[in-house]
């Protein structure tokens, strides 16, 4: 799962949630830096990581894209299921996209303080994009993938990765539906 997913999987806990978005920009040590409900957010990102790589029905998606995005079909992957989360938030969400999105980046940059250096520099573009409302669009998700692939350390392929989206969709939408219940199942039983 992508940045929207794991705000969402955050609930109404803030602090949670700063913990679940920062997760990835901890290395080593880092983590150390936190603790409370911060440092459980952290636990939750990497559970819902795990959990997320390991199901059988991820592993369909990320074979499938295998074949046109290569090495980075995985991180491809997590960012579809955003996509269908976005085009089906009313049903997992009472607060509309645009307002949800519009209240988590004002909080988030609120506690700039608390975000490693690197979530500090990718926050403006989160922001100034909108990925968490692009990921609704195929246009959105070109943008999403374009500034991905500029990041990339390695030929990612993610140029072509909404055309790969748009070629097996019912498939990777079949799969969303499968999956992410059961992902949300397992989030709320995550023990801390």
């Amino acid at each position: 799962m992508n940045i929207l997913a794991h705000i969402y999987l955050s609930g109404d806990n803030q602090d949670l949630m700063i913990g679940n978005f920062i997760a990835d920009h901890l290395k080593g040590n880092a983590i150390k830096e936190y603790n409370g409900d911060i440092l459980k957010g952290v636990m939750l990102h990497r559970f819902i990581d795990e959990y997320t790589d390991s199901h059988a029905v991820v592993k369909l998606s990320k074979q499938r894209l295998y074949k046109s995005i290569g090495k980075y079909a995985p991180v491809v992957s997590d960012v579809y299921f955003d996509h269908f989360l976005a085009i089906y938030w009313e049903n997992y969400h009472p607060v509309p996209l645009e307002k949800f999105a519009e209240n988590s980046y004002t909080f988030l940059h609120s506690k700039l303080e608390f975000l490693p250096e690197r979530t500090q520099l990718m926050l403006p573009y989160l922001i100034k994009y909108n990925w968490l409302v692009a990921y609704k669009s195929f246009e959105g998700l070109q943008q999403v993938f374009n500034g991905m692939n500029k990041r990339a350390t390695f030929v990612s392929n993610m140029d072509i990765a909404v055309i790969a989206l748009k070629e097996d969709y019912e498939l990777y939408e079949q799969e969303f539906h499968q999956f992410f219940p059961e992902l949300q199942h397992a989030v709320s039983k995550f023990n801390y």
